[in-house]
């Protein structure tokens, strides 16, 4: 057998640590997962019927065209039904940008630490992935306008950022989509959109209509809650949504992941008030790492970058032992570990164990 090259020695991505693992592993009755980004407070109590109601055609094959959730969000988004795809999560929305432009020898640019999955998916299909080094945690698009070449084929933008937390203010998006060539297409990744708070900060929705190159991809994982259910999409120009539409798989999203999204998008006030108690946990966390003396990322998502000041892999073992889940590892920052932002009850166990193990470890140098 012989496999593609570029796949050989692929890094396989690597999700937040279960919680039972962690169970297991530590002989624990209680874990805090705060590694993954997820909704602390669930999804939409609305959600429940709807999936409910939906079991008994769980034996029919979905709308591989997701018609009802497509008109759902094209009103709700104010675009036309044909400017949105659907997939199971944005990283296949993703897998099929990838999928639809990429030939070996062309070049994608992003940043140089920001979500995995878009280098992985330019890999697969021989791409070449130019890294721009991020400044000051944000992402340097006047640098990134610099590496476009004529060989250039996708730009990525995630903003908010993963794993920084920071974002693209509306007036530096606009001056850099105002300068890319109309040739390169410039992929905005708002998985975190629904979480900002911060007026300088607009949704590549609102731009569609003048940049036609762009493609804008959302997710009902984080602030929706449907995490488990997989669903994502993309919102582009009708002929940019046509292309990705043709390597689109038949069904793949499902009957029970449409209809818990149509049941999400009906419940705006849901949404409000985890965005309110998501932005009170970032000004909690803040607080208490400005008491305890460390740095930290502007966050705008559901997420904070701290610097620990000690390895990132230290803390995140120490943590584990304690119940608690993190992200630490990430390239470039060393000391840095990333956490989500939980429920208040939550957000205080993190201290109070952060606190310790940060004794711990200072007790043993």
């Amino acid at each position: 057998m012989q496999p593609k090259s570029q796949i050989v020695n692929l890094p396989v991505y690597q999700p937040g640590k279960p919680t039972e693992e962690v169970k297991r592993e530590f002989g624990l009755t209680e874990v805090i997962k705060l590694a993954s980004n997820e909704n602390p407070y669930g999804a939409s109590p609305r959600i429940k019927d709807a999936v409910l109601s939906e079991l008994e055609n769980i034996s029919i094959y979905p709308d591989g065209s997701a018609a009802n959730l497509t008109t759902a969000l094209s009103h709700h988004l104010g675009v036309n039904s044909k400017q949105i795809i659907f997939g199971c999560g944005s990283d296949e929305v993703i897998a099929m940008i990838t999928r639809a432009f990429f030939v070996p020898g062309d070049e994608t640019i992003m940043a140089d630490q920001t979500f995995s999955v878009y280098k992985s998916n330019a890999d697969i299909e021989g791409a070449l992935s130019i890294e721009v080094p991020l400044k000051n945690g944000i992402h340097d698009l006047d640098a990134m306008l610099a590496a476009i070449t004529e060989r250039t084929k996708i730009v990525w933008v995630c903003n908010p950022n993963n794993p920084t937390g920071t974002i693209v203010s509306e007036n530096a998006l606009v001056s850099f989509l105002d300068a890319v060539p109309s040739h390169v297409l410039v992929v905005l990744d708002e998985a975190y959109c629904e979480f900002v708070t911060d007026p300088s900060y607009t949704d590549g929705i609102t731009l569609l209509s003048k940049y036609p190159n762009i493609v804008v991809l959302r997710t009902f994982s984080k602030i929706y809650g449907l995490a488990s259910l997989r669903i994502g999409y993309g919102v582009g120009s009708a002929e940019v949504i046509k292309l990705i539409n043709q390597v689109r798989e038949p069904f793949n999203t499902s009957r029970l992941a449409q209809v818990a999204a149509i049941a999400a998008l009906e419940d705006q006030a849901f949404v409000d008030q985890c965005r309110t108690l998501n932005a009170q946990g970032i000004v909690y966390l803040q607080a208490e790492f400005d008491r305890i003396g460390l740095s930290y990322l502007p966050a705008h998502g559901n997420f904070i970058m701290v610097d620990v000041r000690k390895p990132s892999g230290d803390i995140f073992q120490a943590l584990l032992r304690k119940g608690i889940i993190i992200r630490a590892g990430h390239q470039r920052y060393p000391s840095y570990i990333r956490v989500s932002v939980g429920t208040p009850e939550q957000n205080k166990v993190f201290i109070q164990s952060l606190e310790e193990v940060l004794h711990q470890i200072s007790a043993q140098v």
